[in-house]
């Protein structure tokens, strides 16, 4: 799915028959008639009603049917998008034309978003920024490159800058609102849930939404899979699945690591799972982690954060196509919702002091805290602005010496790489500086749930960029606990519930106790990768080193390429620095894309 929006107007419709064309473009009008959304996609992927000069459109994965929203079109006074919104399950933009008017909106996780930038002096919206980027011939914006270097992702509200010139991401809770001359603006309909929802009911609330949200991607004309790792989110997702629909594809990666416990519990749930076909993609047929990055991407709205699994999960794709798989679902954002991080102990200490006494001494015992580190980091109680503000000069710590506290902040400690240019230091700095200096309200007056949003949103991004390229293999890649639903009923949980030690994710395992065996629901440990890490960088070192040889980022002055390369050759003693690897990786195949993308348009090639 690739569309723009236009307002509606004669200037819109203008700009419509300039940049809107194609042998296999599609055409959504305004209820008068003029070009409203206009793109490629799917007949599954939209449903639209017009009713008068009202219109509405959904696009991407919705239980919302035409004739529901016809209906609702007839009766209402007006359109109420927020009530529409709560009255659809499922992931997708909430497009509206009303007398001229048009308003848009994505998900609050961002695995679908809205981009805008004006056009012939209206603005023009889209759900992928290059799209406007070739339309106004923008070129990436050279102070933002630097931030993509940060790991593991740069702070709110510099994460929600785009690398385009001119052209801008909504915020979390924002629509954007077009009037008929095609002038727009940003309105903020969102606001966080207060965290006050006891266990039982917000167990409840959290099982119906995932509950709908999966139900909401299975139909008769659907052939599903969904990863079956042994890990808590991803089990979730396959039993209710399994409960939905008639034919059920799992699959999990064979580990590099022979004593990893997520394939014996994924093999315990797979025995609760009889009907569904169980596929294990082993190493010898897998690509490794790293491969392949020496091959430009198509995608090239920034650079991907799971960019060291794209060829396993291209792979991934391809295998699913051939088992007639049209749609992938996955357990990704159930860590983000349902795992605490260290602010939810600086809020509940403030909230509830007694409750936290126990909490806080279970954490200690657990992350080896010592008694000080703890007490003077809960102590401090920066504002957001200030905290952007002193994260500048951390900018260029050790993991060592990150890990020597815990980090209570408004969310996890972030760094640039020891190869970074002063250059780009200071340009990093520079941006922190600047937002912190005009007092940015955070997302949520909550720090566990601002933090928790971060987390979201992050991962949303890179959702959207996974199903983006697993399409290209006919299989759409879906996360229903990224699901507005869902992510609104795990905000709403009170902190003493979703924040102890004790229990491993006990609001998803008392959501899941009617859905998931309970002998599966009693896991208290997690599983990590890292040996499938080192194995894909030490098989993928000589490519990667290669990319060093000319490497785009240090021509623009942002990295020393010495100091990287004896990074790719060196020892890795903590799998934690190498995410900083990561990100340059993914920050330099990123714009080598751009320059093959130039190349193959000038060329003459394909877009």
């Amino acid at each position: 799915m690739d569309f723009l929006i236009f307002p509606d107007c004669p200037a819109g419709a203008a700009v419509a028959e300039t940049v809107a064309v194609g042998p296999d473009v599609r055409v959504i009008p305004h209820p008068g008639g003029r070009p409203w959304i206009v793109g490629t996609w799917s007949d599954h992927e939209v449903c639209h009603a017009s009713v008068g000069t009202r219109g509405v459109a959904f696009l991407g994965v919705c239980s919302m049917t035409t004739r529901d929203l016809t209906a609702r079109l007839d009766r209402a006074d007006g359109v109420d998008l927020d009530r529409l919104r709560r009255a659809a399950a499922g992931s997708f933009h909430l497009i509206a034309s009303i007398d001229g008017r048009v308003l848009a909106q994505g998900t609050l996780s961002s695995v679908r978003q809205i981009f805008h930038t004006r056009i012939g002096g209206v603005v023009v919206a889209a759900d992928r920024p290059q799209s406007l980027a070739s339309a106004t011939g923008a070129d990436i914006v050279d102070e933002l490159l630097a931030l993509q270097l940060v790991s593991p992702f740069a702070p709110w509200p510099l994460s929600d800058h785009c690398l385009w010139r001119g052209v801008e991401a909504l915020g979390v809770g924002c629509r954007l609102d077009v009037d008929g001359q095609g002038v727009g603006r940003v309105v903020r309909w969102w606001n966080p849930p207060p965290p006050d929802v006891a266990l039982p009911e917000s167990a409840e609330r959290v099982g119906a939404a995932l509950h709908d949200a999966v139900a909401a991607r299975t139909g008769p004309r659907r052939s599903l899979s969904a990863d079956l790792s042994g890990g808590m989110d991803s089990t979730s997702v396959s039993f209710l699945a399994a409960g939905q629909f008639v034919r059920l594809v799992t699959t999990r990666w064979e580990a590099a690591n022979p004593d990893d416990e997520d394939q014996t519990w994924a093999a315990q749930a797979a025995a609760f799972l009889p009907r569904a076909e169980h596929v294990v993609l082993t190493r010898a047929e897998t690509p490794m982690n790293f491969a392949g990055l020496t091959t430009p991407d198509a995608d090239v709205e920034a650079p991907f954060a799971w960019i060291r699994t794209r060829s396993r999960l291209a792979h991934q794709a391809r295998r699913l196509a051939a088992l007639g798989s049209t749609m992938h679902l996955t357990g990704h954002g159930g860590d983000e919702l349902f795992f605490p991080s260290p602010p939810h102990l600086h809020a509940l200490v403030r909230s509830e002091p007694l409750t936290s006494i126990g909490y806080l001494r279970g954490y200690r015992s657990m992350y080896r805290w010592t008694v000080w580190s703890m007490m003077t980091g809960l102590a401090r109680d920066p504002s957001f602005g200030r905290w952007l503000s002193s994260s500048a000069d951390r900018l260029t710590a050790t993991v060592r010496e990150l890990r020597r506290a815990p980090d209570f902040g408004w969310a996890g400690p972030f760094l640039a790489p020891r190869w970074i240019s002063p250059t780009g230091v200071e340009a990093v700095r520079t941006l922190l500086r600047r937002a912190a200096a005009e007092d940015p309200e955070p997302m949520c007056p909550l720090r566990p749930q601002h933090a928790t949003m971060q987390d979201v949103r992050k991962c949303g991004e890179s959702v959207r960029r996974v199903d983006r390229l697993t399409s290209r293999s006919g299989v759409s890649w879906q996360a229903p606990f990224l699901d507005d639903h869902v992510v609104e009923a795990s905000l709403a949980v009170r902190l003493a519930d979703s924040a102890t030690p004790y229990r491993y994710k006990p609001v998803l395992a008392a959501a899941m106790r009617d859905v998931v065996p309970a002998e599966l629901l009693g896991r208290g440990t997690k599983s990590e990768y890292s040996a499938d890490v080192y194995a894909g960088l030490r098989a993928c070192r000589r490519d990667l080193v290669e990319l060093c040889d000319d490497m785009v980022l240090a021509r623009r002055g942002l990295l020393d390429v010495d100091k990287f390369r004896a990074t790719l050759l060196g020892m890795h003693t903590s799998s934690a620095g190498l995410s900083l690897v990561v990100a340059t990786l993914a920050c330099e195949t990123w714009l080598r894309s751009l320059s093959a993308a130039r190349t193959t348009t000038l060329t003459g090639g394909a877009r």
